[in-house]
């Protein structure tokens, strides 16, 4: 089962999630990392999920159409939209405490 680390405002969460986990479900039904993860529609919309990603980048699928729209140049800078992510391996992720 894949550990998610989560940073957000100078705090540090660590929970451990099932294989294929999509984050912004979990927090949607107040599990880890609710009620620290910051979102809002779930579709790749809004971008309020955007996180940067510091490690486990390499086990995540490609950027897909709604990430290059909504996060523009910060895909280059390792940001990735939560809701468009499903959990297969570690990984540890940061979110700007403002969107």
């Amino acid at each position: 089962m894949p550990t998610v680390v989560f940073h957000k405002g100078g705090q540090t969460y660590t929970g451990v999630v099932q294989d294929n986990t999509n984050l912004v479900v979990r927090a949607g039904i107040r599990q880890f990392p609710f009620p620290h993860l910051r979102y809002e529609c779930g579709m790749g919309k809004c971008a309020k999920c955007a996180c940067r990603v510091l490690s486990g980048a390499e086990h995540l699928p490609p950027v897909n159409w709604k990430e290059k729209k909504q996060l523009g140049d910060r895909v280059d800078d390792g940001y990735r939209l939560v809701c468009q992510l499903w959990i297969g391996h570690d990984v540890e992720l940061a979110q700007d405490t403002e969107g």
